[in-house]
């Protein structure tokens, strides 16, 4: 099962080709997407992705996960979610959303199995 691509991204808006959801935030990985609601784990923009917001996405069987931090990288990414990651044998790129898409679609379309979590406001 592939990786989706990621169709399209503006300020507060997400596309994944296949579906017909518009997205806030979301998660992606291979064979699916869905909304991030950062309610679920309690996530803020400080201190930012927990592994409980990645879980879901390790479960799927990647290999790696791009984290988007949004548009001016507001939300942060606390060094044990990164160490989280790569005990589960993981590689993780944490970059700027738009930069994260853009990663995050090549590694797709390389048939890389690669999941993530994106952000796509501040």
């Amino acid at each position: 099962m592939s990786s989706p691509e990621i169709a399209s991204l503006s300020w507060g808006q997400m596309k994944v080709k296949g579906c017909s959801a518009t997205y806030k935030d979301c998660k992606v990985w291979p064979g699916g997407s869905r909304t991030w609601d950062w309610r679920e784990t309690g996530t803020n923009h400080s201190p930012g992705v927990q592994p409980a917001d990645l879980e879901e996405v390790v479960k799927k069987g990647v290999k790696t996960v791009v984290i988007g931090r949004g548009m001016s990288e507001a939300l942060q990414v606390p060094a044990s979610t990164v160490d989280y990651l790569k005990k589960n044998g993981i590689d993780v790129l944490v970059l700027q959303t738009e930069k994260a898409v853009a990663e995050y679609n090549a590694l797709a379309a390389r048939g890389v199995k690669v999941g993530g979590v994106f952000h796509s406001t501040c």
